[in-house]
């Protein structure tokens, strides 16, 4: 299960272009700030139409320009987290896990995946009493009880401090080991790619 991943658009001045080939494990898209990494994840996620190419996850195709494939972004089945938490300000931390929250026969249970990421804790919480690092948690952990068929990690790590950015690695480890899902991270910190990713693309 894998990204294969050939898309170019236009966007403003810049021309963004990124060739992701199929590999198992996580996948990094490294770069600099303002050279398109986000782009790419929403033309993946279905939030914006590539110009030309293809976007393919495992055995699904979801845009082609030739075979004039585009997926609406709701059937995707995408989890995306994005730089900024997004939690429900209005729901507790339990509440904002099970938003959206899909069951399927021989999927992680609920309370595994709290005990996965550590959440037990601050399943009472309000978003506004949590640490960076805590709704950064919370976020990938809603995702992942979305049942998503991939995962798309927007700069987890920005604006975290140092001890924030170790529990966020750690627990990006975790989620890669345990579960068979494609990962794709953005960042732009080599070390923080270097650790992470099973195989690293440049844009």
């Amino acid at each position: 299960m894998s990204f294969d991943v050939d898309v170019t658009a236009r966007i403003g001045e810049a021309l963004v272009t990124c060739r992701i080939p199929p590999a198992p494990g996580l996948t990094v898209l490294f770069g600099p700030s303002g050279v398109g990494k986000t782009s790419v994840l929403n033309m993946i996620a279905g939030l914006r139409r590539p110009d030309h190419g293809h976007v393919r996850v495992s055995d699904a195709l979801l845009f082609s320009s030739v075979q004039r494939v585009n997926v609406p972004p709701e059937r995707r089945r995408a989890g995306y987290v994005f730089q900024d938490a997004r939690l429900f300000p209005h729901l507790r931390v339990r509440s904002n896990l099970l938003y959206g929250h899909r069951k399927r026969s021989g999927e992680i249970e609920v309370d595994d995946m709290i005990a996965l990421l550590g959440l037990g804790p601050l399943l009472d919480r309000w978003p506004r009493g949590l640490s960076g690092g805590e709704a950064r948690r919370v976020a990938i952990g809603r995702a992942l009880l979305s049942d998503p068929h991939f995962l798309l990690l927007d700069e987890p790590l920005s604006s975290l401090d140092r001890g924030r950015r170790e529990e966020i690695m750690s627990l990006i480890e975790r989620v890669r080991d345990a579960l068979a899902l494609p990962i794709l991270l953005v960042t732009h910190d080599r070390a923080e790619a270097d650790r992470l990713g099973n195989r690293i693309v440049e844009l």
